[in-house]
């Protein structure tokens, strides 16, 4: 019996994509699963383009997802579990606590799938490599800032963000042990309010803290949310300028702070490369070549005199566009 050509032509063409598939139904291109704390804040927007940028250039298909909030940990173990069961060829994660994801990970580890931990720490050793900011030196350079601009002497607080992220903890601790053994002339009126996830909740605590506070100098918020809540409830009571604010991170939002005077200044992590060398690294493992165990993705000072300087400008504004429309 004869088969027809164009019968023939199709059995082909479905051999052939056949081939072009592995066990599991994954192309040929290694699949990386990138896994933030959020997806809603705009740090995690620029850790995604440097990820896709480096999908690009490492021939990797890169999967983003997330939980939306940076408190939901429940929600970010069930997204690694699917990406395990899914059989992913490398796990890339910022965990949002630095216990509650270790017995995930470990199963991911225990399949052959590795882990690139990024952005903030686990209490796991069994991460391929680290690929994040020096966290207490960013909050070194914020306590040294505020120092030098209250001249060692003053009234501050600092706002926490949430309990178990190992990476504003460290930026806490960073700033409060430099206040503390380096500006005895500066007195810490409170440390120990967490401002939440959201930055509706990080707002809602930042007017709390300034309304029992008043006549605080300066104030600490260590990452994007706490330093925009910080910022908004300071704006509401007219003392931009009289309580001075420094943050972390960038955003639209907080570079317009900065530039207006609503913001002192400014610890600008490069969540770009964070993205981009940590998706490189998996690609490294994947291949089989050795990698460092702690990569420093670095930290800036940014402040309105120097926020236009080229390398500056470049963290500030980061190529959004092109890399999220990247497939």
């Amino acid at each position: 019996m004869r088969i027809p050509a164009v019968l023939v032509a199709v059995i082909t063409t479905i051999l052939f994509a056949g081939c072009e598939h592995r066990e599991g139904g994954h192309t040929t291109n290694p699949v990386v699963a990138v896994i933030p704390k959020g997806t809603s804040h705009e740090f995690w927007k620029t850790v995604h383009a440097g990820a896709n940028e480096a999908g690009s250039k490492n021939d990797l298909e890169i999967i983003w997802k997330g939980p939306a909030r940076e408190d939901d940990r429940d929600e970010q173990i069930k997204v690694v579990e699917t990406f395990v069961a899914r059989g992913v060829d490398a796990i890339v994660i910022a965990p949002l606590d630095d216990t509650a994801l270790v017995p995930s990970l470990k199963e991911a580890s225990g399949r052959g799938i590795p882990v690139i931990v990024f952005d903030s720490d686990i209490k796991w050793d069994g991460k391929t490599t680290f690929v994040a900011t020096d966290n207490t030196r960013g909050g070194e350079l914020a306590a040294r800032e505020v120092g030098r601009l209250l001249d060692g002497k003053g009234r501050i607080l600092v706002m926490r963000y949430v309990e178990g992220s190992a990476s504003t903890m460290k930026r806490e601790k960073g700033f409060l042990d430099t206040i503390a053994s380096e500006y005895p002339g500066i007195e810490v009126v409170s440390s120990n309010q967490h401002g939440g996830a959201t930055v509706e909740g990080c707002y809602k605590t930042a007017e709390n803290l300034l309304a029992k506070y008043p006549d605080v100098d300066a104030v600490f918020g260590p990452c994007e949310p706490a330093t925009f809540g910080l910022m908004k409830a300071i704006d509401d009571i007219d003392k931009e300028g009289t309580i001075l604010l420094v943050g972390f991170d960038a955003s639209d939002k907080l570079v317009e702070g900065l530039r207006d005077g609503k913001i002192a200044a400014l610890v600008v992590q490069n969540p770009f490369a964070m993205g981009d060398l940590a998706v490189t690294a998996a690609r490294s493992t994947i291949d089989g070549d050795d990698v460092p165990e702690f990569m420093d993705t670095g930290c800036t000072l940014i402040t309105l005199e120097n926020m236009d300087e080229p390398g500056n400008k470049e963290l500030l504004n980061p190529p959004l566009d092109k890399w999220l429309n990247t497939k």
